[in-house]
């Protein structure tokens, strides 16, 4: 009982710890804040093809999670980017992995793309 006990906790603190560093180089943004710099911006949905051919926020680009570390030479360093998954699991990933390659201006939307209510294609 006591190692199921330590164990909670320490996942407990693991996952405090983990929320934390992420505040530090990932910013998530309500859709007002979202909409007001993403045009300035390389929108990017992390989403699969499939996903995205069924519906994203008009003027992204489609660079899926899982081809991301390939296609780092399509993003710039010099520009924000911003994220948008589903629901913010991958994306939150994919800023992860932008912050370990040098990106400093990372953005996800808040709740992904299920709960945009602006423009889509």
């Amino acid at each position: 009982m006591e190692f199921l006990i330590i164990t909670l906790v320490l996942l407990f603190a693991i996952g405090i710890f983990r929320y934390f560093r992420q505040r530090t180089y990932l910013k998530t943004l309500t859709e007002e804040q979202f909409r007001e710099g993403y045009r300035k911006a390389q929108l990017i949905d992390v989403r699969e093809p499939q996903e995205f051919e069924r519906g994203h926020i008009l003027g992204a680009r489609n660079i899926p999670l899982t081809q991301l570390k390939q296609r780092l030479i399509e993003l710039r360093k010099d520009k924000p980017v911003y994220l948008y998954c589903q629901s913010g699991s991958r994306s939150a990933r994919a800023a992860q992995l932008l912050h370990k390659k040098g990106y400093e201006d990372v953005n996800q939307l808040k709740g992904g793309f299920k709960k945009w209510t602006g423009k889509i294609k």
